[in-house]
């Protein structure tokens, strides 16, 4: 990491950095760098990918049709409605 390319990520994360903000990063993005190649170096040919960290099933529930129950508290939000149904000013002639 140079000054050459900090200076750069800098402009593009529209930071303003004064001299001594600007060297503490090129370290810092070196070391992420790095750290980021000795990731590479790790050999993950038997592992699989996984989905999640965590080794648990989401619940599963029927797939059954229904109204949701909510019918008032919908109709809530319409500045007008009509039997059951939101009112929706004509915008096409």
């Amino acid at each position: 990491m140079d000054q050459k390319t900090v200076a750069r990520v800098a402009h593009l994360s529209r930071l303003e950095l004064s001299e001594e903000q600007s060297h503490a990063l090129e370290k810092q993005l070196g070391d992420i760098i790095g750290f980021v190649e000795q990731l590479s170096e790790v050999n993950t040919d038997a592992i699989e990918p996984l989905a999640s960290v965590v080794d648990a099933a989401l619940p599963l529930r029927k797939d059954e049709v229904t109204d949701g129950g909510q019918k008032e508290a919908v109709l809530a939000n319409s500045p007008e409605e009509n039997e059951d149904f939101y009112v929706v000013t004509k915008i096409v002639e």
